[in-house]
């Protein structure tokens, strides 16, 4: 009995961690988003800017790789058994993508604009009998444009 109360207790507190660890994780990424709201990352080649206004221009990329906690691995086994959307995965996939295209904005400095962005996601870890999930990178990349005034 006292395994079991064990077992239960650990199980509680790994969930009650995870949680608590992205719901942080999402709040860093809100507030860095709305403080860098003035450099827009947009995905057409070009900004419609005249080439005599640009200062300079220069390639930027930020990636992040994020793991996914055993829970949502055990909720998503389940899913995948019934089928239907693996919400526990949007969210991994969410934080990552987000916080990709932060890092890649953190690297253009004092750019005007960032074009041409595209996020790339791998997943890596794979685990080749179970073929589960365990972390994901998501890479973006753009090109970041200094404009004279």
């Amino acid at each position: 009995m006292i395994d079991l109360i064990v077992f239960l207790t650990l199980l509680a507190l790994g969930y009650g961690a995870g949680t608590w660890a992205e719901k942080r994780h999402y709040r860093s990424i809100v507030a860095r988003e709305q403080a860098t709201l003035n450099l827009p990352a947009v995905t057409m080649k070009s900004a419609h800017i005249a080439e005599n206004k640009i200062r300079s221009a220069r390639m930027v990329r930020g990636s992040a790789v994020i793991s996914v906690d055993y829970f949502k691995r055990i909720l998503a086994g389940l899913r995948n058994i019934f089928g239907g959307k693996v919400k526990s995965y949007e969210s991994l996939m969410d934080r990552a993508r987000r916080e990709a295209l932060l890092r890649m904005k953190a690297m253009a400095g004092d750019a005007t604009i960032i074009v041409n962005v595209r996020i790339e996601t791998a997943a890596i870890g794979k685990q080749s009998k179970r073929k589960n999930i365990s972390c994901l990178e998501a890479m973006a990349y753009g090109t970041a444009l200094t404009v004279e005034e």
